[in-house]
């Protein structure tokens, strides 16, 4: 079984990709930014890493899906000198969860107020 979900993002139509794709009790939730209705959200590491973690619940929750699934979490940052900042938020989140994780020093995105993406594996048990 393979679902697809979107969020309705011209970037997902113009670029041919879903926000999570769901595969038996696997959900793949592709690289997320801190981008609202008027722009990025927030201006450092740590407030993009928790509004991203919530538009990822979200995302979860609209798939039957849960942090308490999550198995691994990927965060992409362009400055890796602010990894604990980031990782304080992810650790807000997970903490108690623990997924596997990676943390991933990248060039400046798209958008170069975008300073973190996240990615996200869930699985629920079979």
């Amino acid at each position: 079984m393979r679902k697809t979900f979107g969020t309705g993002s011209v970037w997902e139509q113009t670029l041919g990709y879903s926000r999570a794709v769901q595969v038996d009790n696997t959900l793949f939730i592709s690289a997320t930014a801190a981008s609202g209705p008027d722009g990025i959200v927030g201006d450092d590491f740590y407030s993009q890493t928790k509004y991203i973690l919530e538009k990822l619940g979200t995302v979860l929750e609209d798939a039957g899906f849960s942090y308490e699934d999550v198995v691994q979490s990927k965060l992409y940052l362009t400055d890796i000198s602010k990894w604990e900042d980031a990782g304080r938020a992810h650790g807000e989140v997970f903490g108690e969860i623990r997924p596997t994780l990676s943390l991933v020093h990248v060039l400046p995105f798209l958008d170069p107020q975008m300073l973190v993406e996240i990615e996200l594996v869930a699985q629920k048990s079979a």
